[in-house]
């Protein structure tokens, strides 16, 4: 769920709450930018898409309810996590600092944690960042 539609961090509201608020807020955008002053722009972008095979964002105008719905997001997160990300301990002292070493960054997890071929792999370690060549 790595997509700008998902929260994948806790968020303040409950997740149904949050979700509503996020969808009226696209959806007030949305009829900001989607208006008849703003259709000759649209026409431009929605053509220059087509012309290369490009068709998420017509398909996104046309399907918007259906896919942006709180029901819909809120079976997403009922779905099995595949990729979930540690939340950092809790400091007793000052909750609003963070360390680095208690961000969002996952440990490198080497070849167990990818499935490539080896001249793949080789590319990828030799031009790591940091790599000593």
């Amino acid at each position: 769920m790595f997509d700008i539609q998902h929260a994948v961090l806790p968020t303040k509201l409950p997740l149904a709450a949050f979700y509503r608020e996020l969808l009226s807020t696209q959806r007030v955008l949305y009829r900001k930018h989607m208006a008849w002053w703003t259709a000759p722009m649209v026409a431009g972008v929605l053509a220059r898409n087509l012309v290369r095979g490009r068709t998420n964002f017509i398909r996104s105008i046309m399907n918007y309810s259906k896919v942006y719905n709180v029901e819909k997001m809120l079976a997403d997160h009922a779905q099995p996590v595949h990729y979930e990300l540690p939340l950092p301990p809790r400091s007793a002292t000052d909750e609003r600092q963070a360390k680095s070493s208690q961000l969002y960054i996952h440990a490198p997890r080497g070849r167990a944690g990818r499935s490539i071929d080896d001249s793949t792999e080789r590319f990828v370690e030799a031009t790591r960042m940091g790599a000593s060549t």
